[in-house]
């Protein structure tokens, strides 16, 4: 069973179904084209990727994962989207990465790989998911010991209901609707939580914004909406 995994079908599904489009830069992806860049700068800054095993949980179609192979990491992407996964596979005849993508869930792969890798990246994914702290927990195993472990999400809020939903998907149509669901929204502090209960220290909590004049987005102090949370295994 797919929920026996962590999985909501329903997303898989939405996901499955919008993979031909992951990498056209003015598709329903755009936002992760946008954003990309920036993630990737402070990843980067915090871990230093060049040389690093680098695990990219939820990779989609490859975005981020080819992002930290340009930067000299040895990544492996994993999803339950097959159809994404294909996507991402055939995205590397073009870019020449040497990405290795397999079909399996965070909790299945930590224990087949506990403790292999020195970076875990979880982006945009954990609001997406039944349980996340199951999928923080898997993460935390992942993970070498003094390991870099890197989530993103969407806080919980009225404001974050009125731009990540009701902005995003229904006035400025940056997202499909029906993209996020807001009950599945989580606050830094329940993050923090799950992330400490998992055996991983927070070391950065931080917002990123977007400004709809310039179209443009940026990391900062507020993180009332969208976040990034940089933490290390103890």
């Amino acid at each position: 069973m797919m929920n026996a995994i962590n999985a909501d079908p329903a997303e898989v599904q939405k996901f499955s179904e919008l993979a031909h489009r992951w990498w056209d830069p003015a598709s329903e992806f755009k936002p992760l084209h946008e954003i990309n860049p920036l993630r990737l700068g402070w990843i980067d800054g915090k871990a230093g990727l060049a040389g690093k095993t680098v695990l990219d949980v939820g990779c989609g179609g490859g975005i981020l994962a080819e992002g930290m192979a340009a930067l000299g990491a040895k990544v492996t992407g994993i999803d339950l989207s097959e159809k994404a996964l294909s996507v991402a596979r055939l995205h590397l005849f073009e870019s020449g990465h040497g990405i290795d993508y397999r079909l399996v869930s965070a909790e299945a792969f930590a224990d087949e790989a506990p403790g292999h890798f020195d970076v875990v990246t979880c982006m945009e994914m954990l609001e997406h998911v039944p349980d996340p702290a199951s999928t923080i927990s898997a993460c935390a195993r992942l993970v070498k010991p003094g390991g870099h472990v890197f989530f993103s999400t969407i806080n919980r809020n009225l404001k974050a209901y009125a731009l990540a939903i009701v902005g995003a998907e229904y006035v400025l149509n940056m997202l499909p609707r029906g993209t996020h669901e807001y009950a599945k929204f989580i606050k830094p502090s329940e993050l923090g939580r799950y992330c400490r209960n998992a055996g991983l220290d927070v070391h950065e909590l931080i917002g990123m914004s977007y400004n709809p004049l310039t179209k443009a987005y940026s990391l900062g102090h507020d993180t009332d909406v969208n976040y990034l949370l940089h933490t290390r295994r103890g």
